[in-house]
């Protein structure tokens, strides 16, 4: 049921326009501070109407979107993308990233030293001392 009017939950809408994958995900982000409605941080059940701004960070990125739409139900993509305006910074380019550990095929199973090493490429993890 895709309207125009009226209000709906903050998690519901973020799900149903498609910036996360499940429901769950978005009262998750919320609870843990990574989504801002108008400025000002939002819990899961906050009501979103036309016209609110809502910053999500999710995946390592930063969206920023316009509600055009207010959503109930998650509906396709191209009916997904008519219900906001994206005024999200653009993803770096994928050359930009650099890749983490790209093991030789045939290699075999990465020792501890070697998922130590991953670890630290990809920045996840305690830093070796020193």
């Amino acid at each position: 049921m895709a309207g125009g009017e009226g209000t709906v939950r903050v998690d519901v809408w973020i799900w149903s326009a498609r910036l996360v994958k499940t429901r769950s995900l978005a009262a998750s982000a919320c609870r843990a501070g990574h989504v801002r409605v108008n400025g000002d941080r939002a819990k899961p059940a906050q009501a979103v109407k036309a016209g609110d701004e809502v910053r999500l960070r999710y995946a390592g990125r930063e969206r920023i979107v316009v509600i055009e739409k207010i959503l109930r139900k998650r509906v396709g993509a191209p009916a997904a993308a008519e219900a906001y305006v994206d005024n999200s910074p653009p993803p770096p380019p994928r050359e930009a990233v650099a890749p983490a550990g790209v093991r030789e095929r045939g290699a075999g199973r990465p020792t501890k030293r070697d998922r130590r090493e991953l670890d630290r490429l990809r920045g996840a993890g305690p830093l070796p001392p020193g």
